[in-house]
């Protein structure tokens, strides 16, 4: 009896041991993505001297959102033009169900007509976003109220079989928005739904099905099976935020895992440094943007493409602060320590030096932030719009 004690308690002292392993093995990776730090810093001139890594032969452009660009106190359409004096190639536009069909039987083009036409006498080639459910921009949620009886359910995977009126509604407003421009030479490619089957952080939990998003991708091929369909997925840069995606995406895979399915342009999300809570004048930050696993599933994404003859892109990169805010702060003579305006140049540099070890580059690197820089200028501060035009110089 005494030796099986013994017996016992050693085992029981190994699987402790273990156990501590496998959590130590888990928080050394995770603390070392985190960073607690002051927000708010000085601004310095190092975006002068930063290296910037050669595009090769791919497209440089910006994400435009007008709801941000009215968040921020600007107004959209000289936001835009503003953005558009720089000889950036390529330019992402969303068509906006909420704002385009106000009431049932009311469809309003005009805002969107306004900003194709401008990037069209820019000489801008443009993927027009046509949601229709989830579109790039917060709240990343634009159905009419006229088409959802009552909210979505949360923790639910939302299905044609139980929202077939949403879904024929989504479908006709996709292949409305693509007839009405498809004969604009300008547009490359459509995208359909933005991080198509992720939910939205903490705001809600219902994700939509593959089945639903792939009837969406049906509808827009066949109002125009010319052009490429891209979607994009969010690629996890910390531990937490990876663990977090992968379980609740778990049942049908994530919105990368998706786009490899459905889309012909598979669009890569990358935001290396972000805050994660605020307290005290600190704010914990995670960044994990060059570890492994993280690394690892990127070259996975590379291998992919070249196998399969796709196309991958960086449809945003990190170029404006991801606070623990909804809008970005633009403090006076300061930046934000989630993206300083070097980081517009070395989170773009980073997606760029893949295409060495890679066997096939990025066709395309849209920033993401370009409203954010027009505030900063018109508060004296030029130094990101500045860091993006020594990118356009220089690569």
């Amino acid at each position: 009896m005494e030796r099986a004690d013994q017996a016992s308690g050693r085992k029981k002292i190994l699987r402790n041991a273990a156990i501590g392993a496998s959590a130590t093995a888990l928080l050394i990776p995770v603390a070392s993505e985190i960073r607690v730090r002051r927000a708010a810093r000085a601004l310095s001139d190092r975006w002068r001297h930063v290296p910037v890594e050669p595009r090769g032969p791919a497209l440089l452009g910006i994400s435009f959102r007008p709801l941000q660009a009215e968040a921020l106190g600007l107004d959209p359409y000289a936001t835009l033009l503003t953005l558009l004096e720089h000889p950036f190639q390529l330019i992402r536009l969303g068509a906006y169900w909420n704002r385009m069909e106000p009431a049932p039987g009311t469809f309003d083009h005009d805002e969107l007509d306004s900003l194709v036409g401008a990037a069209e006498r820019a000489g801008k080639q443009i993927i027009m976003s046509v949601g229709p459910v989830k579109n790039f921009g917060y709240p990343e949620f634009f159905v009419p109220a006229h088409h959802l009886g009552e909210p979505l359910r949360e923790g639910a995977l939302v299905e044609p079989a139980d929202h077939g009126a949403l879904l024929r509604a989504a479908t006709q407003f996709a292949a409305r928005v693509v007839r009405r421009y498809r004969d604009r030479q300008s547009i490359i490619a459509w995208q359909v739904e933005h991080e198509a089957v992720d939910p939205l952080g903490v705001e809600h939990s219902w994700r939509l099905s593959a089945a639903f998003v792939r009837a969406e991708v049906e509808a827009v091929r066949a109002a125009d099976p010319a052009r490429p369909v891209m979607m994009n997925g969010f690629l996890p840069t910390s531990s937490p935020v990876r663990l977090q995606q992968w379980w609740r995406t778990r049942d049908q895979g994530d919105s990368l895992s998706v786009a490899r399915d459905l889309a012909d342009i598979v669009g890569i999300d990358f935001y290396p440094r972000h805050a994660l809570l605020a307290a005290g004048g600190r704010t914990v930050y995670l960044d994990g943007s060059r570890s492994p696993w993280q690394q690892a599933r990127r070259r996975r994404l590379f291998e992919w493409a070249a196998a399969s003859g796709r196309r991958l892109m960086i449809s945003e990169g990190q170029a404006e602060p991801w606070e623990a805010v909804t809008t970005p702060p633009s403090p006076g003579g300061q930046g934000m320590f989630s993206c300083l305006p070097e980081h517009v140049i070395e989170n773009y540099s980073q997606c760029m030096s893949w295409q060495r070890e890679a066997p096939c580059g990025a066709w395309a690197y849209l920033f993401w932030g370009a409203e954010y820089w027009v505030l900063r200028q018109k508060q004296g501060d030029p130094r990101y719009l500045e860091a993006f035009a020594r990118v356009l110089h220089d690569s």
